[in-house]
């Protein structure tokens, strides 16, 4: 069975990460998405309140597996036992930040394959960033966010 690693923060989960997923899952028999507890980053909404997000789009779709992680991502690698990392990039800024981490990120595992698949030209300014700035001033953000982590922040105090 062939499986990457999609991780990220996710705060939240968008439409763009979705895209990611769906490109994944058109190669990978399962992805896993990873819901990293960065500490460098303070998040908007709690690991729990973003597990349940990306958890609750994923319902129903066993080729999809959500879990939190912690620590270098050559390690989540290790542990389940796959080289594949897969990455959405957005513009050239993504794609050279994506691009040092892979340097990195191989100098400690030699196995790393990192997958980069671009943005539709749709998505390219959709981001976390854009959601919760529209949370936070009060402006739609629906067309961001898959329906279930729309409904699913709509129906909690995560705002």
């Amino acid at each position: 069975m062939k499986k990457c690693v999609f991780a990220g923060t996710f705060d939240p989960f968008t439409v763009g990460h979705a895209d990611t997923v769906s490109k994944a899952l058109r190669i990978f028999d399962e992805v896993i998405v990873a819901v990293a507890e960065n500490r460098s980053k303070q998040c908007h909404f709690s690991l729990s309140d973003r597990l349940g997000m990306v958890a609750a789009v994923y319902e129903g779709e066993p080729r999809v597996r959500v879990l939190s992680w912690q620590g270098a991502i050559v390690d989540l690698l290790e542990k389940e036992q796959t080289p594949f990392y897969v990455r959405g990039v957005r513009n050239t800024v993504d794609f050279e930040y994506e691009n040092a981490d892979f340097y990195a990120s191989r100098k400690l595992n030699g196995d790393f394959v990192p997958i980069y698949f671009p943005a539709e030209q749709a998505l390219l300014h959709v981001s976390s960033t854009i959601v919760r700035n529209s949370i936070a001033y009060g402006k739609p953000y629906e067309e961001y966010v898959p329906k279930a982590v729309y409904d699913y922040i709509q129906r909690g105090s995560h705002v």
